[in-house]
């Protein structure tokens, strides 16, 4: 079905004036929004994340064994730690974001920050307890000494002096004045509200936007709306330095235990080193040596690489081992020392990690407890990693421990050969080589505490300010443009939606379009107007009313139809009908009969629906008269004819010239008890071929189709079928039925007419009559 764009703009653009009023109050709306309305403005900040080339922990001591390997940045990790809840807890603490100070205003308060406020302040509890308490008070300031205090806006209010304790739910406070901005606020209400600090960190937590600025970039974009933009800059810049400041002093606490790990083995290792010194002394002295030939070429070389390997080895066992009796006498959680020189990767990956964890633990007990669900994640994290390197430890230990037995063993069977040697010699050497071991290991340890130490003095923050935090002095929301947009758009879609939905679930019938486009090519011959409470409801001759249009417009289309078929008998009956009673049927007959008779023919008007008679109504009084009462008395109709042969057409012609003209009429007559069986009658046959021959025009007035059968019992002496459909009332699926009698071939000559149409809905031309609906229609007459 083509899709008539025009008609369509047109059932929409009849309504313009409640588009008009809708678009005019949403802009109204919008306006009061702008008006009072608290914009919210944009700050931004961009920090690169420092990745570390070589090692993956700044404090990596031990960097020729090559215990850490080195990764990427994880930038992902980083924008977590960034926004974790302990970073925002540090900044509301800092910037004390948890006390807001607000002017009352009539409609809108309006929040203060900078530090100008009239007063601070001063809280008699404990931070543990103030942190967490929620509470609001008003405060009236009347006085450079005094001031005003309520809990309730609508309360009395109670006076203290300044510097007097004020007793609240959450404990006493202390109001210090500042003559600097008192002045200033002199005379107006001041609201201030309390949070707890962890709803507070919470909230900056969801408002503040980061991330990366571009894939696999270190990049990272911080961003923060806030209804102060000064406000929204001083958190931004207060969270990148307390994540750099947190994460200095987690490297800080690495390299301290690592530090007091490598003292507490120097100090142990300094006394073996002094016990093995004073042993050699004592055993020159003893035995009077000064000097010593050298061991012979050939045992020193086929035992030195054994001593090297044995000597590397005892320095692992004798790290792996300290290393697992720390873990497994450590309670609870506590860094564990790395970088001490121990060979093994998985170990001190494991290290590394377990660290990490202890650090981010102890980050979230700052403003959580150890039930949380959190930390207990971390806290069997943390045991897993613990479990783990005390079995890697003890297979290290025990593998060690395997090849220094192997090397001694080996060492043994070539020291064998050297056993001949003097006594003196043999000793003395036994000495010096536990000397030396000792010695290495004791060097060995204090390069790495100062390793250790000048890697975490020169450890450089985890990430470089790129951009400190801005804002470009405009609110970024509410837009005006975007404001009035919508409430534009919305002004328009709310009518045309109400419109939409009304004619989508809209099954009713309202014009002659509407009704064509479901008949086809049978003819809709007019569409009669609506008729208001006071116009009259049967045109009179020279009457130039829109109503009187359309029937001459229908009386000249059934004219037309007639000569269109060619036929030249008299084909003069016209049966006009409906498909349930009040559609206006009998208003249409009488009216065409009277526009017929206006044209000086002759016209005959009968009365044909013998059950629910209606036409008397028309024609014996005044039918807007609220004190109706018929003119004249008939005592015979179409049912007296059709039941008593005695009764002629004479007998039941009621002439109406003197009000309508050329009209005659036959009424139905007294209701019948068998009215079916009454239509059947032959007379019905002689009485239309009769007022055939003596009338221009016959026009009936039948029962309703779907109610009874009464005009299918007659409609084979019709020569027009004429239909009629009321706008707004008749149901387009009702039409079904004439259509189905029609292809039946019960219905001949079927045509339709449109009764009941709204003036705004007139089609054709139908609206351009004269002299009808001169009333003027109110502003708010929108229909």
């Amino acid at each position: 079905m083509e899709l008539d764009l025009k008609g369509l703009l047109d059932s929409y653009l009849k309504h313009w004036k409640w588009f008009g009023l809708s678009v005019f109050i949403l802009i109204l709306l919008a306006y009061a929004y702008l008006r009072y309305s608290t914009p919210q403005y944009k700050a931004s900040a961009k920090i690169q994340i420092i990745e570390n080339k070589g090692t993956s922990s700044e404090l990596s001591v031990l960097q020729d064994l090559d215990v850490f390997s080195g990764g990427k940045t994880q930038i992902e990790d980083e924008i977590e730690i960034l926004k974790s809840r302990g970073n925002l807890t540090q900044v509301v603490k800092k910037l004390k974001l948890n006390v807001r100070y607000f002017v009352v205003g009539n409609i809108r308060n309006s929040e203060l920050y900078g530090g100008n406020f009239p007063f601070s302040i001063n809280f008699i509890s404990p931070d543990s307890i103030v942190n967490k308490s929620e509470h609001s008070f008003f405060v009236n300031l009347n006085s450079d000494t005094s001031f005003e205090y309520g809990e309730e806006e609508d309360a009395p209010f109670k006076k203290y002096d300044f510097g007097s304790r004020v007793k609240t739910k959450i404990g006493s406070i202390i109001l210090v004045p500042d003559g600097e901005f008192l002045d200033t606020y002199k005379g107006n209400r001041l609201k201030v509200v309390i949070s707890p600090i962890p709803n507070v960190a919470d909230g900056y937590r969801q408002k503040i936007s980061v991330s990366p600025a571009a894939e696999y970039s270190n990049i990272i974009n911080i961003a923060l709306v806030d209804p102060i933009q000064k406000r929204a800059v001083d958190v931004i810049n207060e969270l990148i330095l307390t994540n750099n400041s947190n994460a200095v002093a987690d490297k800080k606490n690495i390299a301290d235990r690592t530090t007091k790990f490598i003292n507490d083995r120097i100090t142990e290792i300094y006394s073996s080193l002094s016990s093995v010194d004073q042993t050699a002394e004592s055993f020159k002295e003893s035995r009077g040596i000064a000097d010593l030939g050298s061991q012979s070429n050939v045992n020193f070389s086929q035992s030195a690489a054994s001593e090297r390997q044995l000597q590397e080895t005892s320095i692992q066992l004798n790290i792996a081992s300290s290393m697992k009796d720390l873990i497994s006498d450590q309670e609870g959680y506590d860094i564990i020392p790395t970088n001490v020189g121990l060979n093994d990767a998985g170990i001190a990956n494991a290290a590394q990690k377990y660290n990490e964890l202890v650090a981010q633990r102890n980050r979230l007990l700052e403003s959580s407890n150890e039930k949380n669900p959190v930390i207990r994640k971390l806290d069997q994290q943390l045991e897993d990693l613990k479990r783990g390197m005390q079995s890697s430890l003890n297979n290290v230990t025990n593998n060690l421990d395997l090849q220094v037995n192997s090397l001694s063993k080996q060492l043994s069977q070539i020291n064998s050969r050297i056993y001949a040697a003097p006594s003196n010699e043999r000793a003395l050497r036994d000495i010096s080589r536990q000397q030396q071991t000792t010695e290495s290991l004791y060097l060995y340890l204090l390069q790495k505490r100062e390793e250790s130490q000048i890697t975490f003095a020169s450890a450089a923050p985890k990430s470089k300010i790129v951009d400190s935090a801005y804002g470009l002095n405009l609110p970024v929301s509410p837009k005006p443009k975007f404001v009035y947009l919508a409430a534009i758009m919305a002004g328009l879609l709310i009518p045309f939606s109400i419109i939409y939905t009304r004619d989508l679930l809209d099954n009713k019938l309202h014009n002659k379009l509407d009704l064509e486009k479901i008949v086809g090519d049978i003819p809709v011959l007019a569409e009669i107007p609506k008729i208001g409470k006071k116009a009259s409801k049967l045109v009179k001759k020279e009457d130039r009313s829109v109503l009187a249009e359309s029937l001459r417009i229908l009386r000249t289309n059934l004219d037309y139809i007639h000569k269109s078929k060619g036929k030249t008998e008299k084909a003069n009956i016209i049966f006009v009908t409906s498909s349930v009673p009040g559609e206006g049927k009998t208003l249409i007959s009488s009216n065409l009969a009277s526009i017929f008779a206006n044209t000086g023919k002759k016209v005959l008007l009968i009365g044909a629906d013998i059950r629910n008679p209606k036409l008397y109504t028309f024609f014996s009084g005044d039918l807007d008269a609220p004190d109706f009462k018929p003119k004249r008395e008939v005592k015979m109709g179409l049912t007296e004819y059709l039941s008593n042969s005695g009764v002629h057409l004479k007998d039941i012609v009621n002439p109406a010239q003197d009000l309508y003209g050329n009209v005659d009429l036959v009424y139905s007559g007294k209701i019948p008890p068998n009215p079916t069986e009454l239509l059947m009658n032959d007379r019905m046959k002689e009485l239309f071929e009769e007022v055939s021959e003596l009338y221009d025009y016959v026009v009936v007035d039948t029962a309703p189709l779907m109610v009874v059968t009464d005009t299918l019992l007659i409609s084979e002496y019709a020569n027009q079928m004429l239909y009629v459909v009321k706008a707004g009332a008749t149901e387009t699926k009702v039409l079904d039925f004439p259509l189905k009698l029609k292809k039946e071939g019960k219905l001949k000559n079927l045509s339709f007419v449109v009764n009941n149409v709204k003036q705004t809905n007139l089609g054709y031309g139908g609206k351009y009559g004269y002299g009808y609906g001169k009333t003027v229609k109110k502003w708010w007459n929108f229909g």
